[in-house]
């Protein structure tokens, strides 16, 4: 298994690990600050280095074999297990992931709909709803944006299956479900805003978000709406 730091502290930029396993393409670590590629979020992206000189681009993360995490590379064959790394984040791609999936978070509380699909990326992001009535993408805007101004504290808290399965209406994610086998599930909580299951990073205040911008609000089938964020300033 690899020990996910990010998931005590979303703002750890690099970390001390040691390789566990070196495969063709990636190495799995016994632990790391880099977030793998799920639920809507992608995976981080980034440096390893050694004590040797070697300094390689993490160039994707993702979950592997056991839970172990995989850090993907171009050539990892100068590497070997027992190596002690150092990891670095990509921090700008990061905190801009972690922005905009608490910002996505903010709109689900505004649109009471369940949610079909979402992707997040450090330019723009979006959030699929099942419902058929339009929305006037100025005043959610506006909505949005007053949300973030009030400067709410974003944290988490673990909760046991059995209590998510007592409570299914924390789940909104048609598409993706709470990973279960663990044992205990966590938390994202805005207190009195939203609280769901959520592996993502997160960051610790609404206001750090900054101003967005609803872009785009797209008609996905009878009874489903794409709505598009986007950081104010950009052009998308």
């Amino acid at each position: 298994m690899t020990e996910a730091l990010y998931s005590e502290d979303a703002y750890l930029k690099s970390c001390q690990a040691q390789i566990l396993r070196v495969e063709a393409d990636h190495v799995v670590v016994d632990r790391t600050v880099f977030y793998p590629l799920g639920g809507g979020q992608p995976g981080d992206t980034g440096w390893l280095s050694t004590g040797h000189g070697i300094r390689l681009e993490v160039t994707d993360t993702r979950r592997v074999d056991r839970g172990e995490i995989g850090h993907f590379l171009a050539d990892p064959s100068a590497l070997s297990p027992g190596d002690q790394v150092h990891l670095e984040l990509d921090w700008d791609r990061r905190y801009a992931h972690m922005r905009m999936h608490t910002c996505l978070h903010l709109l689900g509380s505004l649109l009471q709909f369940p949610v079909t699909g979402g992707n997040i990326s450090a330019a723009k992001s979006r959030l699929d709803f099942d419902m058929a009535e339009p929305v006037n993408k100025e005043e959610l805007t506006r909505q949005l944006n007053a949300l973030l101004q009030e400067d709410h504290q974003v944290g988490t808290r673990w909760i046991t299956d059995q209590e998510l399965d007592a409570q299914p209406e924390l789940i909104r994610t048609m598409s993706v479900k709470p990973p279960r086998g663990a044992g205990r599930v966590r938390l994202l909580e805005i207190p009195g805003v939203d609280l769901q299951p959520c592996g993502g990073t997160h960051i610790r205040h609404t206001a750090e978000i900054g101003p967005v911008r609803v872009s785009k609000v797209e008609k996905k089938g009878r009874q489903n709406r794409r709505v598009n964020v986007v950081f104010e300033g950009d052009a998308r």
